[in-house]
């Protein structure tokens, strides 16, 4: 493991957390994203809290998750009986939520602490593989209803402070989300999968990318090859907005740290470190 020093910024981590529950429920599909977010863990200095932007929660305003001890949301359907006795009992953090909360209001975005709501799976799930004994203090931040990207892109600006601390922060999406495709498997939109995954490496990663075209290109990303066929609803992405806002003004070009197939469809993971 990695050790971080006292000038080192923390890491920003957009991951992908799968179909639902299946990840921790052995589903073959599921097995290199296992893997790598079991193995991606022990690649980073261990955190004193993580900050978790998840596709699965959408609030007028930006919302954090204020409790001691949140609980859990089963917040999807159809699972066998195991998805709904997942358990991930990692404590809360309201001290961090409220600075959290009081970032957010000094830039002037309206924010507000949700001291009832639970974690989401887009929470736990990766989170039970990556840090399966639940020891480290989580809060859960809201993404946007208008799912405005540069709304997003601020919401991660007005968080930069926080790579000051021992902080992770994580987007937890996916960079490919079209469901009905997922669910009818084979080569059925790969070559639209394609496209679109490698216009986001290029856009997030190419060191030849200016700071202002980049996040022009985030702005702009319906604009994409195949993007609104990999992106119907764009809630999966955005977390990665968020993530490029917390990053861009120290570390704005990112590292491809997975980019393999979940569910038959290319998709990637992305750190700013």
């Amino acid at each position: 493991m990695v050790n971080q020093s006292s000038e080192a910024l923390s890491p920003v981590l957009y991951l992908p957390h799968g179909g639902g529950p299946l990840p921790i429920l052995g589903d073959s599909q599921h097995e290199k994203m296992v893997a790598f977010l079991k193995e991606i863990a022990d690649k980073l200095a261990e955190p004193s809290a993580i900050l978790v932007i998840s596709a699965h929660w959408e609030e007028e305003r930006a919302t954090v998750t204020g409790g001691g001890q949140p609980g859990i949301i089963y917040d999807y359907y159809g699972f066998p009986a195991e998805a709904y006795q997942i358990r991930y009992s990692a404590p809360g953090h309201p001290q961090l939520a409220k600075q959290v909360h009081a970032l957010l209001m000094d830039s002037g975005i309206p924010a507000q602490i949700d001291e009832q709501r639970g974690f989401d799976h887009g929470m736990y799930v990766p989170l039970k593989l990556m840090y399966p004994q639940a020891q480290i203090p989580c809060i859960q931040l809201s993404l946007l209803k208008n799912l405005d990207p540069a709304a997003h892109i601020a919401l991660g600006k007005a968080l930069a402070a926080l790579r000051k601390q021992p902080i992770l922060i994580v987007g937890s999406g996916m960079s490919f989300h079209n469901l009905k495709t997922f669910f009818s498997g084979g080569m059925n939109g790969i070559k639209e999968n394609i496209e679109f995954d490698d216009w986001l490496i290029e856009t997030c990663t190419h060191p030849a990318i200016s700071l202002i075209e980049r996040e022009q290109r985030l702005l702009e990303w319906e604009k994409a090859p195949s993007a609104r066929f990999c992106h119907p609803r764009e809630e999966h992405l955005l977390p990665l907005h968020v993530c490029y806002g917390v990053a861009c003004a120290d570390t704005p070009i990112a590292q491809v740290v997975f980019n393999e197939d979940v569910m038959d469809k290319r998709v990637t993971s992305l750190l700013w470190q």
